[in-house]
């Protein structure tokens, strides 16, 4: 489950996991007293509870946290605890693809930020179908539906609600891109094809989730070797 709370990496792991500490900035325990300003870096939490877990998201409401690079929680009962974390949002469900031609990458410019084609599930809607159907739409070209990718979560507030959308994505390949354009009412500014050292050029302008997605598909598939961040699970 690679999960993303603001924007910020939260890996969820059991206790019994081997950890190497010196690969993190702050180890604390869910009793430490600490503030936001303490969160620098990449953090580990060991033997995280549910009221640890409370706490970490109403801190991450107020404070932007912008100096904390990953959160690791370590947890007697991992499963139980992602089930506690999804309970404090509405879940969503999305879909979206990796369209790729010739070596290259389709990327998206909307709102500021590089992005990947994606968007909401219709009610009861199979998660490749609604892949197809938004990656259609949004760039206005034809694709095939390829491999599976990681399942990104993430997180944003919406009309007073707490949002927790979970993206199943997929690699495509495209058909026809002659007609290939933004789809303005979605707020999508252009539509670019990119050689992978592109796309990885523009990852600092993308986000967290959308990174971790394109890495996976040029380490996993294509077998180049981007730069490493914190994958989350």
């Amino acid at each position: 489950m690679n999960v993303f709370i603001n924007d910020i990496p939260l890996i969820i792991k059991k206790n019994s996991e081997k950890i190497y500490k010196h690969k993190y900035d702050l180890i604390l325990n869910p009793e430490d007293e600490f503030i936001s300003k303490d969160l620098v870096g990449d953090v580990l939490v060991r033997d995280v509870t549910d009221v640890f877990v409370d706490r970490l998201l109403r801190l991450m409401e107020v404070k932007k946290l912008k100096k904390l690079k990953s959160l690791t929680m370590l947890a007697r009962k991992k499963k139980r605890l992602i089930l506690h974390l999804k309970d404090q949002f509405r879940i969503v469900k999305a879909a979206g693809g990796l369209v790729v031609k010739d070596g290259k990458v389709l990327m998206i410019y909307r709102l500021g930020k590089w992005d990947l084609p994606k968007g909401k599930l219709k009610k009861e809607e199979d998660p490749a179908i609604g892949a197809l159907r938004e990656v259609e739409e949004e760039c206005n070209i034809a694709v095939e539906l390829g491999e599976k990718l990681p399942s990104t979560w993430h997180s944003y507030a919406y009309n007073g609600n707490k949002i927790l959308k979970k993206t199943n994505w997929y690699v495509m390949r495209c058909l026809d891109d002659t007609l290939m354009k933004p789809q303005a009412e979605e707020y999508i500014e252009e539509v670019r094809w990119m050689t992978p050292q592109e796309a990885l050029a523009v990852l600092e302008e993308s986000y967290s989730s959308i990174s971790l997605v394109m890495r996976h598909y040029l380490s996993e598939v294509m077998g180049s070797t981007p730069a490493s961040e914190p994958s989350a699970t």
